[in-house]
């Protein structure tokens, strides 16, 4: 389906369309058809009331009230545009510039943007309609100039994120002049939101400007608006209120389609990409559950949309974790670690598409169970400790709040059960208690990190699901926190699914390791014989570029060369082969399955080293 044909789905988007095209054919073709009869005054009929040759009545010259408020549409929706557009290129000019100047203008713009905001758009609107004087165009020019702080401000917020990339930077070192600076990075990376600021702006520019010539300000007779027709209409509301409310209703009617334009549009902004929106078929149970697992995950893909297209950053994973199991996840970056670990907690974008064919988390199936029900078991039997626990943890909030807050959710505790059991927790982590009176930033990052884990401990979960928890550590710190882990899981039977790019951690860490690559796990082997009992390629590849003490100083480190595959153009055969030493022909026709090696050992390699070799 066209993306023209997904945005008119919408029941807002053809509403704004019908509105926005009779507002169209309105400016057209009103002054042709009713232009005479609104012009042509008849004494005999004056100050007539609703009647069938006169809907909405006459004026006080006996001109068809009606004729004159349709025929109005065309110079009131002018004028309104005219002074968006004047004062959104003036204030996006303005705004954009900072991105382009030296530091004192920008501070001199700055400080004129802020003085300019510090007066309500509506009184320097009406001042400057008083000095360049009564008429449309000072009105005009008046909004105008009273758009431009607004408009300025927008820009300037989306030009600072644009001033500090590195391809304005290589533009700069380029020596391209500032106007080129403007034109070609700044302004089109910024035009859509001010697009949409734009569009909804017309509706207020139009409600202001009949607002000025309602006060004698604006459009003067014998020219007319909406604004001037309900200052004539004013005088006899009490008698006859039609004449008064029809301009306002065209006021309204108008001002609405703008601001439902704008709404559609920047839904429409939001939803872009190809978006399949064909309904997926209802989730399948899925296969027999194995029993003493606390996950369960059997052929689990994710499929994203890009602008260039529909990706499977993750692709036919399959894992199994055991009560008090600590199994590693490795893999370069990009490999799809934090992807698949997202999936298991139902944490990816809405528009990502998970299919699997068995995942249940502590015995229950997840795809098969209701929303709420889902969530519920998710929080309360999985615990992410993420990252960067900084970003995590809410700022504005003291620990106490925070890790209180779910337990109070799910397991109905009250404040002091709750708090109780948050200093449990913490000295489990070994914090103390006084902590809980702290914000995030008074830690230090082994702190924050030692928090998160106690936030997931609150609920006891069976499943504990660390992405990179130690990359952002200094050595000490992280042996203290797998340290605690591997306390936790002895204490607790709770499960670790340790996600990590250092190899030597997990080989010394972990019980089992998994090796991702391109999205799928291409080995699963027992951590013990990560160092030398690795079988596949890239695994060695992997455990070779570790350095360590003994290593010659005097050569540069070993790494796996080559890229990993394109995502948007995936190979039909194995994706490892174009960096692999041991590639053989038909590596680059068809992927190899994962084979069982013995027991405990699995590989997914046409040509896996010889055990032999690979202790040697």
């Amino acid at each position: 389906m066209s993306l023209p044909r997904r945005y008119l789905r919408s029941p807002t988007a053809w509403i704004s369309a019908v509105m926005l095209a009779s507002l169209v054919v309105l400016a057209l073709a009103a002054p042709l058809l009713w232009g005479t009869a609104a012009g042509r005054p008849d004494p005999s009929a004056v100050l007539r009331g609703p009647s069938a040759a006169h809907p909405f009545g006459t004026d006080d010259l006996g001109r068809d009230v009606l004729a004159r408020v349709l025929t109005a549409t065309r110079p009131s929706l002018l004028l309104a545009l005219a002074a968006t557009l004047l004062g959104a290129t003036g204030g996006v000019l303005l705004g954009a510039a900072t991105a382009v100047v030296g530091r004192r203008a920008r501070r001199l713009l700055t400080a004129l943007v802020n003085l300019l905001l510090a007066f309500p758009a509506l009184l320097i609107a009406l001042f400057l309609a008083v000095v360049f004087g009564a008429g449309a165009g000072g009105a005009v020019l008046a909004l105008a100039v009273a758009g431009v702080p607004g408009f300025a401000r927008l820009a300037q917020t989306l030009a600072a994120a644009v001033a500090g990339t590195d391809h304005l930077a290589a533009a700069r070192v380029l020596g391209l002049r500032r106007h080129r600076l403007l034109w070609r990075h700044v302004l089109p990376n910024i035009a859509e939101p001010l697009l949409l600021a734009t569009t909804t702006a017309a509706g207020t520019a139009l409600v202001a400007l009949s607002g000025l010539s309602f006060l004698g300000l604006g459009v003067q007779p014998p020219a007319y608006d909406w604004g001037q027709l309900l200052n004539q209409g004013l005088d006899r509301i009490y008698a006859d209120p039609l004449p008064a409310l029809a301009p306002g209703l065209a006021i309204l009617y108008a001002a609405l389609t703008f601001q439902l334009l704008g709404e559609v549009l920047a839904g429409r902004v939001a939803r872009r990409g190809p978006v399949d929106r064909t309904p997926a078929p209802p989730p399948a149970p899925s296969g027999p559950a194995e029993e003493g697992l606390v996950l369960q995950v059997e052929d689990l893909s994710v499929e994203l949309p890009t602008p260039d297209g529909t990706i499977r950053p993750v692709h036919g994973v399959s894992l199994a974790l055991r009560p008090g199991e600590i199994v590693g996840l490795v893999g370069e970056s990009g490999s799809g670690k934090s992807l698949t670990a997202l999936a298991i907690a139902d944490l990816l974008p809405e528009r990502a598409r998970i299919t699997r064919r068995t995942l249940r988390l502590l015995g229950a199936d997840l795809a098969t169970l209701p929303p709420r029900q889902r969530h519920r078991h998710l929080a309360t039997g999985l615990a992410m400790v993420f990252q960067n626990p900084a970003s995590a943890l809410n700022p504005s909030l003291r620990i106490s709040t925070q890790l209180t807050e779910a337990v109070r959710a799910h397991r109905t505790a009250s404040r002091a059960q709750a708090t109780a059991q948050a200093v449990g927790a913490l000295r489990r982590v070994g914090l103390p208690p006084a902590l809980l009176r702290s914000r995030p930033h008074q830690l230090s990052g082994g702190q924050r990190q030692r928090v998160m884990i106690a936030s997931g401990l609150m609920l006891r979960p069976g499943l504990i699901i660390a992405d990179e928890p130690t990359t952002a550590l200094d050595v000490t710190v992280q042996r203290q926190i797998t340290r605690l882990l591997a306390d936790l899981r002895q204490e607790t039977a709770t499960a670790v699914l340790f996600i990590s790019h250092d190899i030597a951690l997990v080989g010394e860490f972990c019980e089992r390791v998994l090796v991702m690559y391109a999205g799928t796990i291409v080995e699963a082997l027992p951590a013990d014989r990560l160092a030398t009992g690795a079988r596949h390629p890239y695994t060695r590849a992997l455990v070779a570029s570790v350095p360590d003490l003994a290593a010659d100083r005097d050569r540069p480190l070993p790494t796996v060369d080559g890229a990993p595959p394109d995502p948007l153009a995936p190979a039909p055969g194995c994706p490892f082969e174009p960096r692999c030493p041991r590639r053989l022909g038909h590596c680059a026709e068809q992927a190899p399955p994962m084979d069982d090696l013995d027991a405990v050992q699995r590989v997914a390699c046409w040509n896996p080293v010889p055990a032999e070799v690979a202790a040697s």
